[in-house]
């Protein structure tokens, strides 16, 4: 209320105004009729923070929605229903758990954000195709991957998966199909990357025509009756990569440029057909490899420029059965077949060794002759075929001479081919010190390799 002494008063009137900063800095307590100003200006800052408040609580709900906009898609859909999300990125990880199919259409990206895997599939009979799938976490632990599966007859195909540290893995899982992806990991080291395609306790899986690149191995751990088809795979340490796993297929793929091709640890009567496996070249590249493992099939394969072709550590190991090692070319290796020591059993039977430094090896110097050898051509034979049977009329046979000098010294293996060790071979041959070691004796050597290459 206006009275006299205000009115009359000027400087009375200024004064509250006055000592309003030196209130608000806590100097001077503001006269009672400077309250009024001073709640004015904390009504001012106390309504900025009120309007920052609001606009945060309404952007939140919306990056919410961004971000799960895609797995509310999928848990309004109905079991056997399609799912076709608008073209554009998608924010993961998303989980499946109904029986649906997820299609891109070649125009969705679903990014992880670098946490946990893609996509969660927890169900049987879903499908998903057309997906590029992305940017999973990195932690091996728990399996950071494009696609978890933990169900049966899921279909998984014509997805592209690129900086995923694992692509799909699939445990405890039952006849699923993966098909025709494009997988790679995460531009790390070898030994640091995921695996591509991985298998735990997994039954009648096809793993077929899929394009692997730059990822770790494709593993196969306490499965079988799987079938892995029409793959092919490079820039990998394990191509393929058996464990403890009885009755696999591996037919018509294409492993070049892995460390190893095939390998096989304790895994039976697995089938091996038709596949193209090249190029191993690393200081224990192999094309095939077996450790205690029986009753195989290694059939019309092609294996070729690798430092081994086939490698046997203690195979077979079972009591009473074979493996068989049939109508394959094994050419331009450093090595055609390597023994890990005199073992017995396998059947070597219409190969082709071709273009080999050495055809075959023992590795402690003992004999490869407790095995079958029949019918195989080696471009080392010098005998003759007088009857025109396409057999030769004196059998092969394959003597260790100079070449225990870098079997012994496996460093020295890189002056095989030289000319100095050359020499060593021609005079040992010549003119041996001391009886030469017969590493094989082939009955029945045919003279012609027919078609190779």
């Amino acid at each position: 209320m206006l009275n006299a002494n205000s009115i009359s008063n000027p400087s009375r009137e200024r004064r509250p105004a006055a000592r309003l900063y030196t209130a608000y800095r806590g100097k001077e307590t503001a006269p009672a009729d400077g309250v009024f100003l001073i709640q004015g200006f904390e009504s001012s800052v106390m309504l900025r923070l009120l309007i920052f408040l609001v606009i945060g609580l309404l952007a939140l709900p919306l990056a919410a929605s961004d971000e799960s906009v895609l797995q509310r898609m999928i848990d309004a859909a109905e079991a056997g229903s399609t799912v076709v999300p608008e073209a554009g990125s998608y924010d993961g990880p998303v989980t499946i758990e109904k029986a649906i199919t997820l299609d891109g259409q070649g125009r969705v990206t679903i990014d992880a954000g670098g946490k946990g895997s893609v996509i969660y599939l927890d169900t049987d009979g879903a499908v998903l195709r057309n997906l590029h799938l992305t940017n999973s976490g990195e932690s091996h632990n728990k399996i950071d991957a494009a696609v978890q599966v933990r169900g049966n007859f899921n279909v998984i195909k014509d997805n592209v998966i690129d900086n995923c540290l694992f692509g799909i893995d699939l445990q405890q899982s039952e006849h699923n199909i993966v098909r025709r992806n494009r997988i790679s990991s995460k531009p790390v080291e070898l030994g640091l990357r995921g695996d591509a395609v991985r298998l735990w306790y997994s039954f009648g899986n096809k793993i077929t025509d899929n394009i692997i690149r730059d990822s770790r191995d494709t593993v196969v751990w306490y499965s079988k009756d799987n079938t892995i088809s029409g793959n092919d795979a490079q820039g990998g340490r394990y191509a393929l990569h058996f464990m403890y796993s009885q009755y696999n297929k591996v037919e018509d793929n294409i492993y070049r440029n892995n460390s190893v091709g095939i390998f096989l640890m304790y895994s039976d009567s697995v089938q091996i057909r038709n596949n193209i496996i090249a190029s191993a070249v690393g200081a224990t590249g192999v094309g095939i490899g077996f450790k205690e493992t029986s009753d195989v099939t290694i059939e019309s394969n092609k294996i070729l420029y690798n430092a081994t072709g086939i490698y046997l550590d203690v195979s077979p190991y079972q009591p009473d059965t074979s493996n068989r090692i049939h109508d394959n070319l094994l050419a331009f290796n450093n090595i055609g077949v390597r023994f890990l020591n005199g073992w017995h059993g396998n059947e070597f039977k219409r190969n082709r060794f071709k273009g080999n430094l050495t055809e075959v090896v023992v590795s402690d110097g003992g004999s490869a002759n407790n095995n079958a050898w029949d019918g195989n051509y080696w471009d080392h034979y010098q005998g003759f075929d007088r009857d025109k049977d396409g057999v030769g009329d004196t059998p092969f046979e394959h003597y260790s001479y100079a070449d225990r000098i870098w079997i012994d010294v496996p460093s020295a293996q890189f002056f095989n081919g030289s000319p100095m060790l050359e020499v060593l071979d021609f005079l040992e041959r010549l003119a041996p010190f001391s009886p030469p070691e017969l590493v094989l004796r082939d009955k029945a050597p045919l003279v012609e390799a027919g078609e190779t290459l």
